[in-house]
This record gives structure tokens, C-alpha cells and sequence, in this order.
């Protein structure tokens, strides 16, 4: 090894689902999402903030992600700081760049946030 740099160090890749998974991560933390009901023919099996998938040719990324609106939060608001939030969280972590963020919102989360519900047993 001569230390001058100039040699091959390797290749580093970034599997797209771990790009998937930082947008769901960025959707989740942007203002005002909700939750969407899972369900597997008919099952339910709980809830999920959200749902992406991504295209990657070489180091841009192309991400979709499915979210719930709180309501009765604007819709385009919501979608504009999840678009923001994604892009933010996919080139910051990976050093990738993203071409576009599709935003489908995909229902309403009419469910009170945390801090406004009853506690239990309360009537």
C-alpha cells in the first residue's frame, strides 16, 4: 500500500429498499400523516404510516410513497412537507439524488392524534 489514494478502496451499494425504507422513515416524520389500515384478504393486520417503493438508476432515486392524512389537515400541504421530508432524508443518509417524489394519499386518518385521546377506562 502506498498511501497515495489513488488506489480502488471498492464499491459501496445501497440496496432500494433501504432508499424505501428512508422514505417511509422521512413520511412518517413529516406533519399532519396518519395512519392507513393493512389487511391481508380481508385480515386486518393493523396500521402503517406508510408505504414506498423507489426506482434507483445508478445514484438517483425516483420514490413513490402512499401516506394518510390526518384530517382535516390540507391535503396539498401534507403532500408538499412529505415530498420535502423524503427527499431530505434519502440524499442526506445516502448521498443519492432524488429526481421526484410521487405522493399518493392513499386516506384520511380520522383517528385523534395521541396526546388529544381519552385515557382508558375513561368515560
Amino acid at each position: 500500500m502506498s498511501g497515495d489514494g489513488g488506489e480502488e478502496r471498492g464499491v459501496t451499494v445501497i440496496a432500494d429498499r433501504v432508499l424505501a425504507r428512508l422514505a417511509e422513515y422521512g413520511a412518517r416524520r413529516a406533519d399532519a400523516t396518519g395512519a392507513m389500515d393493512r389487511s391481508v384478504l380481508g385480515v386486518p393486520l393493523g396500521r402503517r404510516a406508510a408505504k414506498a417503493s423507489v426506482d434507483v438508476q445508478g445514484h438517483v432515486a425516483e420514490v413513490r410513497v402512499e401516506i394518510a392524512v390526518r384530517y382535516p389537515e390540507p391535503v396539498r400541504r401534507v403532500a408538499s412537507g412529505v415530498r420535502d421530508r423524503v427527499r431530505h432524508e434519502i440524499e442526506d443518509a445516502t448521498g443519492y439524488r432524488v429526481r421526484q417524489v410521487d405522493v399518493v394519499v392513499a386516506a384520511l386518518d380520522r383517528t385523534p392524534p395521541r396526546a388529544e385521546r381519552e385515557p382508558a377506562g375513561v368515560a
